[in-house]
């Protein structure tokens, strides 16, 4: 069963561009073989990066959609491992995260169709007096009279 999935890699920035899309045909190469569909490929550029990783400050991001069966992912991942270029990557399963979004989603919807109607107001009917109960009266006992201190 083919899944969507998200896969974003990081590449050295010392890598020339006719490099960088030889790596990206590569890895579309191998998921069409493999017998995925390469839904789109984003070249997202050259960008810094939030930590120094592998001794780099920067790297060219890559955002491949692809639709696959699990154990090709595993394969384009092994692959992303072991080759030297890509310093980083992550692989999302997007049909789980669709299918969260789409939840909260109608969750959102159906608090906010119920909260933009406006409140109308309707009388109530009177509500019948309930019968008073008497509450239980406390004997009074005479005050004490004053002690006259000697």
């Amino acid at each position: 069963m083919n899944r969507t999935y998200e896969i974003m890699f990081i590449v050295r920035p010392d890598v020339e561009e006719a490099d960088l899309d030889k790596l990206i045909e590569g890895f579309s190469g191998n998921v069409t073989s493999g017998g995925g569909e390469v839904k789109s490929v984003e070249k997202m550029g050259r960008r810094r990066l939030a930590y120094t990783v592998r001794k780099f400050n920067d790297g060219f991001y890559v955002l491949l959609n692809i639709a696959a069966e699990g154990k090709l992912i595993t394969e384009i991942e092994r692959r992303l491992r072991v080759t030297e270029q890509v310093i980083k990557f992550i692989t999302v399963r997007m049909d789980e995260e669709e299918k969260r979004l789409a939840k909260v989603k109608a969750i959102r919807d159906t608090k906010v169709k119920r909260s933009a109607q406006p409140a109308q107001f309707q009388p109530q009917a009177p509500v019948a007096a309930a019968p008073a109960v008497a509450a239980p009266v406390a004997e009074e006992t005479p005050a004490a009279e004053p002690v006259a201190a000697v």
